[in-house]
């Protein structure tokens, strides 16, 4: 798991330093672990499942969509 902490520090630091910069960070993070975690197929509907389901995030739909669609996140 140290591989992946040295991996996702570094696309994190691309995130702004304010309160919602970090919270896009830590999403980010958990939606590329969601994404590698044989749980779900990676459609975003099942990925917005598996963070509430295995991370334990409660996010609302509608934040969570628009985070996915973000033309910066590409």
């Amino acid at each position: 798991m140290f591989i992946l902490r040295d991996l996702l520090r570094p696309l994190q630091a691309h995130f702004s330093a304010t309160d919602l910069g970090r919270e896009r960070s830590s999403l980010f993070a958990c939606t590329l672990l969601a994404v590698i975690v044989p749980f779900t197929s990676s459609m975003t509907s099942n990925l917005l499942r598996a963070l509430v389901t295995l991370f334990g995030i409660e996010i609302k739909k509608k934040r969570f969509y628009t985070f996915m669609a973000s033309s910066t996140l590409p």
